[in-house]
């Protein structure tokens, strides 16, 4: 029997990292590929003690349906550490998510028609991506340096396509290429927005994961006008399987979001929301932050040493000063993704470069994540590496 879809359906593909992690599954596999964080960060002791509390205290609630926006002390916390960090925001304008990744859904369901542009990074995150496209958009990119989006570049694609419904950015560490835009153009790119009357959809993951220097204020900082949609998650600060994000935009644009997520799934997880207003009330939340943030230091510099000694000298890589990942570049016609086949003979898995653009090419890149693995595998794995690339 022929079963017929909706057209979105054929645009729908499986996510080259999710069919690559079935490949990291076997038995001795050093994976740099997935975003998973660091397990050894996940406060268990100290979490099992919130939840007992949870149930003795709020048993009936915590296992009861909620409001769709979200629980409001864990949305008044949020608020606190955003004004904390530059934005001017207050709890009701802020809806829990079931993870970023529902924001980044959501943020396709309300803006994109068929056909209509969304402009990004160039390379972008790729479950970003994968999230837009199941509303059929057409991707414009904005080529990158090591300060973030190139503004005139994005102003010459704004003035190209006046009907775009958003600019997406992770401006802060981002996904895949561990680069963070400077200030100076995260003033400029409000300033396009406003002119150009087009949403921000600034995704900001790994913010807090920040290993030298001072923080960089947020886009939505120098937004005015409202039109700044902020994406956050405590997957990376605390732990992923609670599935905890959270929007914050203006009130108006926060309505059409909280309509979205009734339709979808009328409220994010109650009890893994209590649990973590709960451990915020026991323990000491920032230095929770601060010990993740040492773990993945350490793991940086473990892998950009190792990088140093093994990788041959005319391989480009970024130098993470926060988040989880660093990004190589090959020289040009070198295809990543045959490095790869090679490298899991070596029982050595990462992401190959061309899934992160928009509209493919740019073969001769690849993504490391340093979150997962423990040290000395983070040093054995890439030896391996490395002697694959000089063989190559």
């Amino acid at each position: 029997m022929e079963i017929r879809y909706a057209d979105r359906v054929g645009s729908i593909k499986p996510s080259a990292i999710r069919e690559l992690l079935k490949l990291t599954q076997q038995p001795g596999v050093i994976s740099f590929a997935g975003g998973n964080p660091a397990p050894e960060s996940f406060p268990i002791d100290q979490l099992k003690q919130a939840s007992a509390k949870v149930l003795d205290e709020q048993g009936k609630s915590a296992l009861q349906y909620s409001t769709t926006e979200g629980y409001k002390p864990l949305r008044e916390f949020i608020a606190k550490r955003m004004n904390n960090s530059g934005i001017d925001i207050e709890a009701d304008q802020i809806l829990i998510t079931n993870g970023s990744q529902q924001g980044l859904d959501f943020s396709g369901k309300l803006f994109i028609d068929e056909g209509d542009v969304v402009i990004c990074e160039s390379p972008s995150y790729i479950g970003a991506l994968n999230a837009f496209r199941a509303y059929m958009p057409k991707f414009v990119e904005v080529e990158m340096d090591d300060d973030g989006m190139k503004m005139d570049e994005l102003e010459k694609a704004l003035k190209e396509n006046p009907k775009a419904k958003f600019i997406y950015t992770v401006p802060t560490y981002q996904n895949p290429t561990a680069r963070t835009m400077s200030l100076e153009r995260r003033e400029r790119l409000v300033h396009l927005a406003v002119e150009y009357k087009i949403p921000i959809l600034e995704d900001n993951p790994y913010g807090d994961l920040i290993f030298e220097g001072e923080k960089i204020l947020p886009i939505k900082h120098f937004d005015t006008k409202g039109i700044v949609i902020y994406l956050g998650t405590f997957s990376k600060t605390f732990c992923p399987g609670l599935r905890l994000g959270w929007v914050a935009a203006s009130p108006e644009i926060l309505r059409k979001y909280v309509l979205a997520k009734q339709g979808a799934d009328l409220h994010t997880n109650t009890m893994s929301q209590i649990e973590l207003a709960k451990f915020i009330e026991m323990f000491d939340f920032e230095a929770h932050v601060e010990m993740v943030r040492n773990i993945y230091k350490r793991k940086r510099d473990a892998m950009i040493n190792t990088m140093k000694e093994e990788f041959p000298s005319n391989l480009k890589y970024t130098y993470p000063n926060g988040g989880m990942f660093t990004w190589v570049e090959l020289p040009e016609g070198i295809d990543a993704a045959e490095i790869l086949k090679k490298s899991l003979e070596h029982k050595v898995a990462f992401v190959p470069g061309s899934s992160f653009y928009p509209n493919g090419g740019n073969e001769n890149h690849f993504r490391l994540n340093y979150g997962t693995m423990p040290e000395e595998l983070i040093v054995e794995g890439i030896k391996r590496l490395g002697k694959v690339l000089r063989e190559l």
